[in-house]
């Protein structure tokens, strides 16, 4: 009878233990068993599989030297401080959320594990069990999950920059537009007053007034509507501008006798004007529009920022693949505090408040020469004068080389 209970009692324990043995090869995670000096007593076949071991193979050797050896970096891995073979010595169980193992052919993979002490029937500690799961999937989510996060904090950045540099550009053109209102206010009203006195002068004088007389008030009205019209014409080559509507047109062009064909437009200024530097011919291509409209705005300042006897010269030259205008004068100069500021539309200097102007001609030079891919430097003293230096590519190709 004992025996037939001891042999009851073995097939239990027998069938007890297959059964163990079909749920630790049906389990999808790696499970291995660890006695107290670390060597392993059991593995699934999940666990080996995932390190690329025979089962076999693993049997009796320290699992530590096998799968737990490095960190991350190559760099060696103590057993002491591992938490799986803490588990063995404090009798804890330890979870780790994200370390690194390592495959037979040196490979390593992220993982998470639970290393959970053995006891016996009277609590010993007796060995450890390791449930250890491959990351990689999750590693990878998490990875991509991030990129995204930060690729949309990068965009949620670049925006909210877009939207305050386009909230600087509105407060910026509403300023722009109030100086162009006070502006054209002010400096319409006096032409239009010359206009109106002329007209109400010729009309009560009439029968009274010289041929000469009436020629003055004519040619006085004549003067004041071409600054009305030259206003009216920079204003709206600054909205072309703005809204990206100028093209550039070069065409081929002798600079040298462009020049003096421009200067003769002068009267009765020309007298003042010195053309040096430069009598030959000098061929290039260059839109004609835009090199008229800078030459004319820059000898226009110099002669109306200067004493009615001075000079104002203008040079031509060529270096490398550039045609260099210089516009000099001997006039008030510029004070060092309008600089910064010395091309920005609407901007007058401090020192000529009392000159007409709108201070529209320089930011129209700067951006037609800006526009040819071209540079303007000045220089000046208070009192001395001021001198424009412009550069412009001789041709379109060569523009970007020089």
């Amino acid at each position: 009878m004992l025996l037939k209970d001891n042999y009851s009692k073995a097939q239990e324990l027998e069938a007890l233990r297959r059964q163990h043995q079909l749920i630790l090869n049906a389990v999808g995670e790696g499970v291995y068993g660890l006695d107290l000096q670390g060597n392993v007593t059991f593995a699934n076949p999940a666990a080996a599989a995932m390190i690329d071991w025979d089962i076999q193979e693993l049997i009796g050797k320290s699992m530590h030297q096998v799968l737990h050896h490095s960190h991350p970096d190559g760099s060696y891995y103590p057993k002491e401080c591992c938490p799986i073979y803490a588990a063995l010595n404090d009798g804890s169980t330890h979870r780790v959320a994200d370390e690194t193992f390592w495959r037979k052919n040196g490979t390593s993979f992220p993982v998470e594990y639970i290393s959970t002490p053995m006891r016996d029937e009277q609590g010993q500690v007796i060995g450890a069990v390791v449930t250890f799961r491959d990351i990689t999937q999750r590693k990878w989510a998490e990875s991509v999950l991030q990129q995204t996060n930060e690729d949309l904090e990068l965009k949620v950045r670049s925006r909210a920059a877009e939207l305050y540099t386009a909230n600087e550009h509105l407060k910026e053109l509403s300023k722009l537009k109030s100086r162009l209102v006070s502006m054209v206010c002010h400096e319409f009203r006096n032409p239009l007053n010359n206009i109106a006195l002329s007209v109400s002068s010729l009309g009560r004088y009439d029968k009274r007034m010289s041929a000469e007389q009436k020629q003055q008030y004519l040619l006085s009205i004549v003067a004041n509507v071409e600054r009305m019209t030259q206003m009216i014409d920079d204003i709206l080559v600054l909205g072309k501008i703005e809204a990206k509507r100028l093209t550039v047109s070069p065409q081929a062009m002798d600079l040298t006798e462009f020049c003096q064909v421009l200067l003769k437009e002068f009267q009765p200024n020309c007298e003042r004007l010195q053309f040096t530097g430069r009598f030959k011919p000098l061929m290039a291509e260059i839109d004609p529009t835009l090199l008229r409209s800078i030459l004319i705005n820059m000898l226009s300042n110099a002669i109306r920022y200067s004493p009615k006897d001075a000079a104002v010269q203008i040079s031509l030259s060529q270096r490398k693949h550039r045609a260099v205008f210089i516009v000099k004068d001997f006039g008030r100069g510029i004070s060092p505090e309008d600089y910064p500021h010395l091309f920005e539309p609407f901007h007058r200097g401090k020192n000529v408040s009392n000159v007409p102007g709108t201070g529209l001609g320089l930011s129209i030079v700067k951006q037609f020469v800006d526009l040819q891919k071209g540079d303007i430097k000045v220089d000046s003293k208070v009192g001395v004068g001021t001198t424009f230096k412009v550069m412009l590519p001789l041709f379109p190709l060569l523009g970007n080389h020089s």
